[in-house]
């Protein structure tokens, strides 16, 4: 799924969510969002309802927290976890699990510092920084840093 639209990517999980209803055969992609939508029982009314959700839009300013958004961000964390990309994010979420005690919630300190990426490099017009990334994870790890 390389740079997919909302819709594509929204589609994506809706789908997954369907296939898996009917038993069908998973892609490796689809298993990993899959275990994402299973530890989200919240979301998985969100996924079940195409139609209703697929145009819906999630403003900040009126509190709402985007669930496509964030299942999205945990299965980019998925991604980079199976492929280290970048290079010692496993090791660092390892480190963060431990410190966390809870997979889920490494999971969710990592958002955090994938988020911070992104806007630094939205604000900057840069590509994102791995090594931003990186030194962010290994603050909330409690590590020292280099």
């Amino acid at each position: 799924m390389f740079n997919p639209s909302r819709d594509q990517a929204r589609r994506f999980l809706f789908d997954t969510w369907a296939k898996h209803k009917q038993n069908a055969p998973l892609t490796d992609l689809e298993r990993m969002a899959f275990a994402v939508l299973a530890r989200h029982p919240e979301y998985q009314v969100i996924v079940d309802t195409p139609d209703r959700y697929l145009d819906k839009d999630y403003l900040p300013e009126f509190g709402e927290t985007n669930p496509f958004l964030h299942m999205n961000m945990h299965l980019a964390i998925e991604e980079q976890l199976s492929i280290d990309q970048p290079t010692g994010v496993r090791d660092l979420y390892r480190r963060l699990c431990e410190y966390t005690g809870d997979e889920h919630s490494a999971q969710h300190e990592m958002m955090d510092c994938l988020a911070e990426m992104i806007w630094q490099a939205q604000r900057s017009g840069t590509g994102p920084d791995g090594s931003l990334y990186l030194a962010c994870m290994r603050r909330k790890a409690g590590l020292a840093e280099n």
